[in-house]
């Protein structure tokens, strides 16, 4: 097996082998069964310097390497997420609670990142400049070093792939930490896919571990660069800690998106990319539609739709049965869902269906009559409820839409999409869909959000790539010895 437990069970992964971690171990667990599945290693921050010393001993010989053998590297790790999709898929549906449509997702992305990445080493890296004096100028950029990756649970092949290949094809080592609770997914498959890839032992580390670990990464001198996804309120504090340290931290965090139904739109295909956008992998993504606002006109028939829709929508065991909603991923996420349900019920917002859970099982939920004061309504909620609210002009759509600290994704539907692309003007948002629901990724599109949201368009397409994992020098190049008054 390309996972073969036996390798990598009760370890971390330092300096190209599998090792046990000083932080002791976690017990990999199934959510929705609460069955074991193994036994994650944990790092510690003597663990994290180890790892960042090895990680800048290998980084210059990575760096130097022939731009064709770094791409090749990649290109093999591409095929090699696609030649073991099965495996990794089932540990994305066993370890994460993913669907399996969800779960073969994450693994074509991570194989189209791995692929876009691949054609980094051979882009210009610099450029010439013109100058005053007899020289050649020129701006190159190179290498950041070593750079630090923490990645979630919710998605962890493609929020961690996404940092990861980029960073390495420009030539950086890494040190990827993957959430403890989906260690393997998001954490031991990389390792091993570069492992198999041929990368040289040391450029990439891989330390599960909790926030100990992930503030030994950042505070790391020898840690340039931070690329941290995750919530808003703990990439303030990686931000806050970055800046301490005066090291780049690229942000992304989380959403509380809008989906905003103009009175002119299709209302069935409306209620169907509400639906998605909500529902889809159980709320549990960044971009997922936190927010429905829809015209007055169309109100009362898109609630009544959309709870029809989300009633029989099934949830259940993934890896057993055909569902649309697998579990969330713990207790505390579901609770946290649950006490966001029944404050918005309190504050007057109505439920229209779902609303109530089963072990870790938490149905489409639809809140209607939401207002801006809706906890629901306000707040993001990373799981499966979809809060509406009614808006009565195009001005008030954007004044209401405009209300949130968080600017992510924003999906607008309507026939008129000139009209729409007029509204995504007003609203400052990382990510605009015109006649889509908010949760879209593709390898080669920056993503990014504003405000609460993250520092912008820092992950997807090269020209985000080469700015985030790169640093640029000015160099010259004189013929003869410059000479000066004295």
């Amino acid at each position: 097996m390309f996972l073969d437990a036996a390798q990598w069970d009760g370890k971390i992964f330092v300096g190209g082998s599998w090792v046990p971690g000083s932080g002791g171990t976690r017990t990999v667990v199934e959510p929705a069964t609460g069955a074991p599945l193994g036994t994650a290693g944990l790092a510690s921050a003597s663990d994290v310097a180890r790892a960042a010393e090895s990680a800048a001993a290998a980084q210059r010989g990575w760096a130097a390497a022939p731009h064709p053998e770094r791409a090749a590297v990649l290109r093999r790790a591409g095929a090699l997420f696609a030649a073991h999709a099965e495996e990794i898929s089932w540990w994305n549906i066993r370890e994460v609670g993913a669907v399996p449509g969800m779960a073969g997702f994450a693994v074509h992305t991570a194989e189209q990142e791995c692929y876009e990445a691949a054609g980094l080493p051979s882009r210009p890296y610099g450029e010439l400049l013109p100058s005053e004096q007899p020289r050649l100028s020129m701006a190159r950029r190179g290498p950041a070093g070593v750079v630090g990756v923490i990645a979630p649970f919710n998605v962890p092949i493609i929020l961690g792939i996404r940092s990861v290949a980029p960073a390495l094809a420009l030539g950086n080592a890494v040190i990827l930490k993957p959430d403890p609770r989906t260690a393997v997914t998001g954490g031991v498959t990389i390792a091993r896919v570069f492992e198999e890839a041929g990368l040289p032992p040391g450029v990439l580390q891989v330390l599960p571990g909790g926030a100990d670990a992930g503030e030994a990464i950042v505070s790391h001198p020898l840690v340039r660069v931070i690329s941290f996804t995750g919530s808003t309120a703990a990439g303030r504090r990686v931000g806050e800690l970055a800046g301490r340290h005066l090291k780049r931290a690229h942000l992304e965090l989380g959403g509380n998106s809008a989906l905003i139904v103009l009175d002119d739109a299709d209302l069935d295909a409306a209620v169907g990319l509400a639906a998605w956008g909500s529902f889809f992998h159980q709320g549990q993504i960044c971009m997922t539609t936190g927010r429905h606002l829809v015209h007055e006109r169309l109100y009362d028939d898109f609630v009544e739709r959309l709870a029809a829709r989300a009633a029989r929508l099934p949830v259940g065991d993934p890896a057993r049965e055909q569902v649309a909603l697998g579990p969330v991923i713990d207790a505390g996420q579901r609770d946290k869902i649950h006490d966001l349900v029944t404050a918005s019920t309190g504050r007057g917002a109505r439920l229209a269906a779902g609303g109530s859970y089963d072990r870790l099982f938490y149905p489409a939920t639809v809140l209607a009559d939401a207002s801006l004061d809706t906890p629901a309504f306000a707040e993001e909620i990373f799981g499966p409820v979809a809060p509406v609210a009614r808006f009565t002009d195009f001005e008030e759509a954007a004044s209401l839409a405009a209300a949130s600290e968080y600017g992510l994704s924003l999906g607008i539907v309507t026939r008129d999409v000139m009209r729409g692309l007029a509204l995504a003007d007003r609203l400052p948002t990382g990510i605009v869909h015109i006649n889509d629901q908010t949760v879209n990724d593709e390898a080669n599109a920056p993503f990014g959000g504003v405000g609460a949201s993250g520092t912008g368009a820092r992950f997807g397409g090269a020209a985000a790539n080469v700015a985030a994992f790169t640093e640029t020098r000015w160099v010259t190049v004189r013929g003869d010895t410059a000479r000066y008054p004295f």
